[in-house]
Formats: C-alpha cells, structure tokens, sequence
C-alpha cells in the first residue's frame, strides 16, 4: 500500500503484489492505517481461479463489496451467487466460506465491525475531543479468523 497525504483525503493506493496469501485467498488488512481510526476493519480480497476460503465464523457483522468477477458465498451450507457490483452482507455467527469456480480472478472489499471496536472508536473521539471518557472494558481485536477477511 502506498498512502498519499493530501490536506482532505488520504489514499491508499492498492499494490497487487503486495496481498499475502492467507486462509485460501489473497488479502491484504487495510483497516486501521496509521493515522485513520475507523469502527471497523477491513481487507482486501482477491480469490484466484479454484480458490476457496477457510470456512469459519465470527462474532462480527461482516459486509463483501464485490469489486469484480464473480463468486460463491456459502454460508450454513448454503450457496449464493455474487459478482462485481454486489454487496453480500454475512451475519454474527454465521458458518461462510467464499469460492471462486470461474476461470478470472474474483475481487471483494470485506468490512466487518461489532460493538467493541465502535465502543473503541468513539472512546478515542472523545478523548481527542478533550472527554474524560474511560478505555472501553471489551475486548476491541477482531477474531483472528475475521481479521483475516473471509
């Protein structure tokens, strides 16, 4: 990732060469950055031909913003189709995996948050904000499994 600073918009710019393979798919963690707190996290996911992700499942509410090609979400066994242009938002708890059986790469955004990490977010406003709020007693790290995108 390459940040560029401008006085009201930083941008991350994307390095393809720089996902990591992890849990069947390709990613990279974008959410948080140094300077950008956010009440969520999120990766950038790239499924190659014949991918399929680790099936797992999370206390987190999770949302997949389909960038491009097309892809399967299966979720409690059951399959549903997506591509470019779509959103597919995943429930707490809920068993999913994403599978890529098409011959182009398949592409999503995830995004996952729950009460902790807004908790997190909205403690360090206030503290930014000169409050006297205290550090939130949850725990604030997403599960390894959905920090590591779907």
């Amino acid at each position: 990732m390459t940040d560029h600073e401008h006085a009201d918009v930083t941008i991350r710019t994307m390095e393809p060469d720089h996902l990591e393979r992890a849990h069947g798919l390709d990613l990279k963690l974008l959410h948080p950055w140094p300077g950008l707190d956010t009440p969520f996290r999120g990766a950038w996911c790239v499924l190659r031909p014949g991918d399929v992700s680790e099936v797992h499942g999370h206390h987190d509410r999770e949302i997949f913003i389909v960038m491009s090609g097309r892809g399967t979400v299966v979720a409690n066994g059951r399959r549903h189709e997506i591509a470019a242009g779509d959103l597919a938002y995943i429930r707490p708890d809920v068993q999913h995996s994403v599978v890529n059986e098409h011959d182009e790469d398949f592409a999503y955004y995830a995004i996952w948050w729950d009460p902790a990490m807004s908790a997190e977010f909205l403690d360090g406003q206030e503290r930014e904000a000169g409050g006297t709020a205290a550090a939130p007693e949850v725990a604030t790290a997403a599960p390894a499994v959905a920090g590591q995108a779907s």
